[in-house]
Protein backbone atom coordinates (compact mmCIF):
# COMPACT_ATOMS: atom_id res chain seq x y z
CA UNK A 1 0.00 0.00 0.00
CA UNK A 2 0.99 3.63 -0.27
CA UNK A 3 2.93 5.34 2.52
CA UNK A 4 0.00 7.51 3.65
CA UNK A 5 -2.19 4.45 4.23
CA UNK A 6 0.56 2.79 6.26
CA UNK A 7 0.90 5.89 8.44
CA UNK A 8 -2.77 5.88 9.37
CA UNK A 9 -3.06 2.10 9.74
CA UNK A 10 -0.25 2.06 12.30
CA UNK A 11 -1.49 5.18 14.04
CA UNK A 12 -5.06 3.88 14.37
CA UNK A 13 -3.99 0.47 15.69
CA UNK A 14 -1.56 1.89 18.24
CA UNK A 15 -3.91 4.60 19.48
CA UNK A 16 -6.78 2.11 19.84
CA UNK A 17 -4.65 -0.19 22.02
CA UNK A 18 -2.79 2.42 24.09
CA UNK A 19 -4.11 3.75 27.44
CA UNK A 20 -6.27 6.85 26.83
CA UNK A 21 -3.73 9.17 28.43
CA UNK A 22 -1.09 7.96 25.94
CA UNK A 23 -3.32 8.10 22.87
CA UNK A 24 -1.69 11.07 21.15
CA UNK A 25 1.80 9.67 21.65
CA UNK A 26 0.62 6.29 20.37
CA UNK A 27 -0.65 7.90 17.17
CA UNK A 28 2.88 9.04 16.34
CA UNK A 29 4.52 5.81 17.50
CA UNK A 30 2.16 3.62 15.49
CA UNK A 31 2.64 5.72 12.36
CA UNK A 32 6.40 5.39 12.68
CA UNK A 33 6.28 1.64 13.36
CA UNK A 34 4.02 0.87 10.42
CA UNK A 35 6.29 2.88 8.13
CA UNK A 36 9.47 1.17 9.36
CA UNK A 37 9.41 -1.84 6.97
CA UNK A 38 9.54 0.45 3.94
CA UNK A 39 12.95 1.72 4.95
CA UNK A 40 14.24 -1.19 2.89
CA UNK A 41 14.12 1.16 -0.11
CA UNK A 42 17.10 3.14 1.19
CA UNK A 43 19.88 0.56 0.60
CA UNK A 44 18.39 -0.23 -2.82
CA UNK A 45 19.68 3.11 -4.07
CA UNK A 46 23.17 1.59 -3.78
CA UNK A 47 22.56 -0.71 -6.76
CA UNK A 48 21.98 0.11 -10.41
CA UNK A 49 20.26 -3.21 -11.09
CA UNK A 50 16.51 -2.55 -11.45
CA UNK A 51 15.66 -6.22 -10.88
CA UNK A 52 17.37 -6.14 -7.49
CA UNK A 53 15.50 -2.93 -6.66
CA UNK A 54 12.19 -4.52 -7.55
CA UNK A 55 12.62 -7.95 -5.99
CA UNK A 56 14.39 -6.96 -2.77
CA UNK A 57 11.73 -4.41 -1.86
CA UNK A 58 9.15 -6.08 0.39
CA UNK A 59 11.61 -8.84 1.31
CA UNK A 60 13.55 -9.07 4.62
CA UNK A 61 11.84 -6.09 6.27
CA UNK A 62 8.42 -7.44 5.30
CA UNK A 63 8.91 -10.99 6.57
CA UNK A 64 6.57 -12.43 9.18
CA UNK A 65 9.56 -14.47 10.32
CA UNK A 66 11.58 -11.32 11.02
CA UNK A 67 9.23 -8.55 12.14
CA UNK A 68 7.92 -10.20 15.34
CA UNK A 69 11.52 -10.49 16.54
CA UNK A 70 12.20 -6.86 15.64
CA UNK A 71 9.04 -5.82 17.47
CA UNK A 72 10.04 -7.78 20.58
CA UNK A 73 13.55 -6.26 20.58
CA UNK A 74 12.17 -2.72 20.22
CA UNK A 75 9.63 -3.36 22.98
CA UNK A 76 12.34 -4.68 25.31
CA UNK A 77 14.58 -1.68 24.63
CA UNK A 78 11.87 0.92 25.21
CA UNK A 79 10.53 -0.91 28.25
CA UNK A 80 14.00 -0.84 29.80
CA UNK A 81 14.15 2.93 29.34
CA UNK A 82 11.03 3.50 31.42
CA UNK A 83 8.36 5.95 30.37
CA UNK A 84 5.13 5.08 28.59
CA UNK A 85 6.12 1.57 27.51
CA UNK A 86 7.11 0.46 31.00
CA UNK A 87 3.93 2.03 32.41
CA UNK A 88 1.73 -0.18 30.19
CA UNK A 89 4.03 -2.97 28.96
CA UNK A 90 1.38 -5.44 27.76
CA UNK A 91 -0.47 -2.88 25.68
CA UNK A 92 2.75 -1.61 24.16
CA UNK A 93 3.94 -5.13 23.39
CA UNK A 94 0.91 -5.57 21.16
CA UNK A 95 1.34 -2.11 19.68
CA UNK A 96 4.85 -2.99 18.56
CA UNK A 97 3.79 -6.36 17.19
CA UNK A 98 0.60 -5.35 15.41
CA UNK A 99 1.86 -2.04 14.05
CA UNK A 100 4.76 -3.87 12.40
CA UNK A 101 3.15 -7.06 11.06
CA UNK A 102 0.08 -5.35 9.63
CA UNK A 103 2.36 -3.52 7.20
CA UNK A 104 3.41 -6.58 5.14
CA UNK A 105 0.01 -8.21 5.54
CA UNK A 106 -1.66 -5.16 4.03
CA UNK A 107 0.96 -5.04 1.27
CA UNK A 108 0.16 -8.66 0.43
CA UNK A 109 -3.38 -7.61 -0.50
CA UNK A 110 -1.90 -5.76 -3.51
CA UNK A 111 -0.53 -7.40 -6.66
CA UNK A 112 3.09 -6.22 -6.39
CA UNK A 113 4.37 -9.18 -4.36
CA UNK A 114 5.34 -9.37 -0.68
CA UNK A 115 7.85 -11.95 0.58
CA UNK A 116 6.03 -12.81 3.78
CA UNK A 117 8.20 -15.87 4.51
CA UNK A 118 11.64 -14.47 3.61
CA UNK A 119 14.29 -15.99 3.70
CA UNK A 120 12.42 -19.12 2.60
CA UNK A 121 12.36 -19.59 -1.17
CA UNK A 122 8.62 -19.07 -1.44
CA UNK A 123 7.14 -16.92 -4.24
CA UNK A 124 5.84 -13.56 -3.02
CA UNK A 125 2.26 -13.28 -1.85
CA UNK A 126 0.08 -11.27 -4.24
CA UNK A 127 -3.48 -11.66 -3.04
CA UNK A 128 -4.41 -8.69 -5.26
CA UNK A 129 -7.71 -7.61 -3.74
CA UNK A 130 -6.68 -3.95 -3.40
CA UNK A 131 -5.03 -1.40 -5.65
CA UNK A 132 -1.93 0.14 -4.10
CA UNK A 133 -3.85 3.38 -3.47
CA UNK A 134 -7.48 3.06 -2.40
CA UNK A 135 -9.17 6.08 -0.80
CA UNK A 136 -12.05 3.97 0.52
CA UNK A 137 -9.60 2.14 2.76
CA UNK A 138 -7.51 5.14 3.79
CA UNK A 139 -10.07 7.90 4.41
CA UNK A 140 -11.90 6.27 7.37
CA UNK A 141 -8.56 5.69 9.10
CA UNK A 142 -7.49 9.26 8.43
CA UNK A 143 -10.71 10.65 9.90
CA UNK A 144 -10.49 8.39 12.96
CA UNK A 145 -6.89 9.42 13.66
CA UNK A 146 -7.66 13.11 13.26
CA UNK A 147 -10.58 12.87 15.69
CA UNK A 148 -8.45 10.93 18.17
CA UNK A 149 -5.66 13.49 17.97
CA UNK A 150 -8.13 16.31 18.51
CA UNK A 151 -10.06 14.88 21.48
CA UNK A 152 -7.09 13.20 23.20
CA UNK A 153 -7.97 10.92 26.11
CA UNK A 154 -11.72 11.45 25.86
CA UNK A 155 -13.91 8.44 25.08
CA UNK A 156 -14.90 9.91 21.71
CA UNK A 157 -11.36 9.28 20.50
CA UNK A 158 -11.57 5.55 21.19
CA UNK A 159 -14.97 5.35 19.51
CA UNK A 160 -13.64 7.12 16.42
CA UNK A 161 -10.68 4.76 16.19
CA UNK A 162 -12.77 1.62 16.62
CA UNK A 163 -15.24 2.86 14.01
CA UNK A 164 -12.43 3.72 11.56
CA UNK A 165 -10.75 0.35 11.98
CA UNK A 166 -14.06 -1.49 11.68
CA UNK A 167 -14.96 0.30 8.44
CA UNK A 168 -11.54 -0.35 6.93
CA UNK A 169 -11.55 -4.03 7.93
CA UNK A 170 -15.05 -4.37 6.48
CA UNK A 171 -13.84 -2.80 3.23
CA UNK A 172 -10.90 -5.18 3.16
CA UNK A 173 -13.36 -8.05 3.60
CA UNK A 174 -15.49 -6.67 0.77
CA UNK A 175 -12.43 -6.62 -1.51
CA UNK A 176 -11.95 -10.35 -0.87
CA UNK A 177 -15.59 -11.05 -1.68
CA UNK A 178 -15.38 -8.89 -4.82
CA UNK A 179 -12.32 -10.76 -6.03
CA UNK A 180 -14.04 -14.10 -5.48
CA UNK A 181 -17.01 -12.89 -7.54
CA UNK A 182 -14.71 -11.83 -10.39
CA UNK A 183 -12.62 -15.00 -10.22
CA UNK A 184 -15.72 -17.19 -10.39
CA UNK A 185 -16.91 -15.58 -13.62
CA UNK A 186 -13.38 -15.40 -15.04
CA UNK A 187 -12.74 -19.10 -14.44
CA UNK A 188 -16.01 -20.08 -16.11
CA UNK A 189 -15.44 -17.72 -19.04
CA UNK A 190 -11.87 -18.90 -19.61
CA UNK A 191 -12.99 -22.53 -19.55
CA UNK A 192 -15.61 -21.73 -22.19
CA UNK A 193 -12.89 -20.55 -24.61
CA UNK A 194 -10.53 -23.45 -23.92
CA UNK A 195 -8.35 -21.74 -21.30
CA UNK A 196 -9.71 -23.43 -18.21
CA UNK A 197 -6.24 -24.55 -17.11
CA UNK A 198 -4.42 -21.36 -18.09
CA UNK A 199 -2.55 -19.54 -15.31
CA UNK A 200 -4.45 -16.34 -14.61
CA UNK A 201 -4.85 -13.56 -12.07
CA UNK A 202 -7.33 -10.82 -11.29
CA UNK A 203 -6.60 -7.41 -9.80
CA UNK A 204 -8.66 -4.27 -9.17
CA UNK A 205 -8.24 -1.29 -11.44
CA UNK A 206 -6.86 1.93 -9.89
CA UNK A 207 -8.51 3.42 -6.79
CA UNK A 208 -11.54 1.10 -6.57
CA UNK A 209 -12.79 -2.46 -6.08
CA UNK A 210 -15.70 -2.31 -8.55
CA UNK A 211 -13.76 -2.65 -11.82
CA UNK A 212 -11.31 -5.53 -12.22
CA UNK A 213 -8.76 -6.70 -14.78
CA UNK A 214 -8.15 -10.37 -15.53
CA UNK A 215 -5.14 -11.76 -17.41
CA UNK A 216 -4.61 -15.38 -18.51
CA UNK A 217 -1.49 -16.75 -20.15
CA UNK A 218 -1.65 -18.62 -23.48
CA UNK A 219 0.96 -20.42 -25.62
CA UNK A 220 1.01 -17.41 -27.95
CA UNK A 221 0.93 -14.69 -25.29
CA UNK A 222 -1.97 -13.74 -23.05
CA UNK A 223 -5.60 -12.62 -22.97
CA UNK A 224 -6.92 -9.64 -21.05
CA UNK A 225 -10.43 -8.80 -19.92
CA UNK A 226 -12.32 -6.42 -17.65
CA UNK A 227 -15.16 -7.01 -15.23
CA UNK A 228 -17.37 -4.36 -13.68
CA UNK A 229 -19.29 -5.63 -10.68
CA UNK A 230 -21.84 -2.91 -11.35
CA UNK A 231 -22.40 -2.94 -15.09
CA UNK A 232 -21.36 -6.33 -16.46
CA UNK A 233 -23.48 -9.46 -16.73
CA UNK A 234 -22.91 -12.80 -18.35
CA UNK A 235 -19.55 -14.23 -19.47
CA UNK A 236 -16.39 -12.13 -19.53
CA UNK A 237 -14.98 -11.07 -22.89
CA UNK A 238 -11.23 -11.38 -23.51
CA UNK A 239 -8.87 -9.84 -26.03
CA UNK A 240 -5.79 -11.77 -27.14
CA UNK A 241 -2.35 -10.13 -27.17
CA UNK A 242 0.88 -11.60 -28.54
CA UNK A 243 4.10 -12.20 -26.67
CA UNK A 244 7.40 -13.46 -28.07
CA UNK A 245 7.28 -16.64 -26.03
CA UNK A 246 10.16 -18.23 -27.95
CA UNK A 247 12.49 -15.34 -27.10
CA UNK A 248 11.39 -15.48 -23.47
CA UNK A 249 12.09 -19.22 -23.36
CA UNK A 250 15.57 -18.58 -24.79
CA UNK A 251 16.54 -16.16 -22.00
CA UNK A 252 14.60 -17.58 -19.07
CA UNK A 253 17.74 -19.00 -17.42
CA UNK A 254 19.46 -15.61 -17.25
CA UNK A 255 19.69 -14.73 -13.53
CA UNK A 256 17.73 -11.48 -13.80
CA UNK A 257 15.04 -13.05 -15.99
CA UNK A 258 14.71 -16.07 -13.71
CA UNK A 259 14.35 -13.76 -10.71
CA UNK A 260 11.66 -11.72 -12.45
CA UNK A 261 9.72 -14.82 -13.45
CA UNK A 262 9.86 -16.07 -9.86
CA UNK A 263 8.79 -12.71 -8.50
CA UNK A 264 5.84 -12.12 -10.83
CA UNK A 265 4.65 -15.75 -10.98
CA UNK A 266 5.54 -15.93 -14.74
CA UNK A 267 3.02 -13.26 -15.71
CA UNK A 268 5.41 -11.74 -18.25
CA UNK A 269 5.15 -10.32 -21.75
CA UNK A 270 8.14 -10.41 -24.13
CA UNK A 271 8.51 -8.07 -27.08
CA UNK A 272 11.33 -7.01 -29.39
CA UNK A 273 12.07 -3.32 -29.84
CA UNK A 274 15.00 -2.32 -32.07
CA UNK A 275 16.59 -5.77 -31.71
CA UNK A 276 16.31 -5.52 -27.91
CA UNK A 277 14.24 -7.98 -25.91
CA UNK A 278 11.99 -6.17 -23.44
CA UNK A 279 10.05 -7.95 -20.70
CA UNK A 280 6.94 -6.37 -19.17
CA UNK A 281 5.37 -7.34 -15.85
CA UNK A 282 1.73 -7.95 -16.78
CA UNK A 283 0.43 -7.49 -13.24
CA UNK A 284 0.81 -3.71 -13.04
CA UNK A 285 -0.70 -1.67 -15.84
CA UNK A 286 -2.73 -2.87 -18.80
CA UNK A 287 -2.09 -3.39 -22.47
CA UNK A 288 -0.04 -1.69 -23.85
CA UNK A 289 1.12 0.33 -20.80
CA UNK A 290 2.97 -1.33 -17.92
CA UNK A 291 4.73 0.07 -14.87
CA UNK A 292 7.73 -2.28 -15.08
CA UNK A 293 9.57 -3.00 -18.33
CA UNK A 294 13.09 -4.39 -18.53
CA UNK A 295 15.51 -4.69 -21.45
CA UNK A 296 17.38 -7.96 -20.80
CA UNK A 297 19.00 -9.10 -24.06
CA UNK A 298 19.96 -8.04 -27.58
CA UNK A 299 19.75 -10.01 -30.77
CA UNK A 300 22.90 -11.93 -31.69
CA UNK A 301 22.46 -13.77 -34.98
CA UNK A 302 19.68 -16.27 -34.47
CA UNK A 303 19.82 -16.02 -30.68
CA UNK A 304 20.01 -13.57 -27.81
CA UNK A 305 22.93 -12.16 -25.85
CA UNK A 306 22.43 -11.00 -22.27
CA UNK A 307 22.95 -7.31 -21.55
CA UNK A 308 23.01 -5.42 -18.23
CA UNK A 309 19.33 -5.17 -17.32
CA UNK A 310 17.81 -1.74 -17.86
CA UNK A 311 14.42 -0.51 -16.76
CA UNK A 312 12.72 1.00 -19.79
CA UNK A 313 10.64 4.13 -19.64
CA UNK A 314 8.79 5.32 -22.69
CA UNK A 315 5.68 7.49 -23.00
CA UNK A 316 2.47 5.85 -21.94
CA UNK A 317 -1.13 6.97 -21.59
CA UNK A 318 -2.20 5.49 -18.26
CA UNK A 319 -3.22 8.88 -16.83
CA UNK A 320 -5.56 9.43 -19.77
CA UNK A 321 -7.38 6.23 -18.92
CA UNK A 322 -8.73 7.39 -15.57
CA UNK A 323 -11.83 9.14 -16.93
CA UNK A 324 -12.78 6.24 -19.25
CA UNK A 325 -12.11 3.83 -16.38
CA UNK A 326 -14.56 5.71 -14.16
CA UNK A 327 -17.18 5.53 -16.92
CA UNK A 328 -16.44 1.85 -17.44
CA UNK A 329 -17.32 1.08 -13.81
CA UNK A 330 -20.91 2.16 -14.38
CA UNK A 331 -21.43 1.23 -18.04
CA UNK A 332 -20.73 -1.94 -20.02
CA UNK A 333 -18.88 -1.32 -23.31
CA UNK A 334 -21.15 -0.54 -26.26
CA UNK A 335 -19.37 -3.17 -28.37
CA UNK A 336 -17.61 -5.90 -26.39
CA UNK A 337 -14.05 -6.76 -27.43
CA UNK A 338 -13.49 -9.71 -29.74
CA UNK A 339 -13.54 -12.85 -27.62
CA UNK A 340 -10.79 -15.39 -28.13
CA UNK A 341 -12.19 -18.07 -30.36
CA UNK A 342 -14.71 -15.74 -32.08
CA UNK A 343 -14.70 -15.39 -35.86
Amino acid sequence: MDSITHLFVGAAIAAAIAPPAQRRAALLAGAALNTLPDLDVLPLFLTDNPVIRMTWHRAATHSLLVLPIVGWLLWMWFKGRGGRVSAAPVRWFWIFQLALVTHPLLDAFTVYGTQLLWPLDVPPAMWSTLFIIDPALTLPLMVGCIVAAFVGARRAGQRALVAALSISVAYLGWSIVAKQMVDRVATQSLAAIGLGDAPHFSTPMPFNTLLWRVVAMTPQGFVEGERSLVADHGPMQFTAHPSDTQALAAVRTQPDVAKLLWFNHHFMKAQVRDDTLVLSDLRMGSEPDYSFRFAVAERAGDGWRAIPTQQMRWPWEASRRLAPMWTRIWHAPASPPQTVGDD
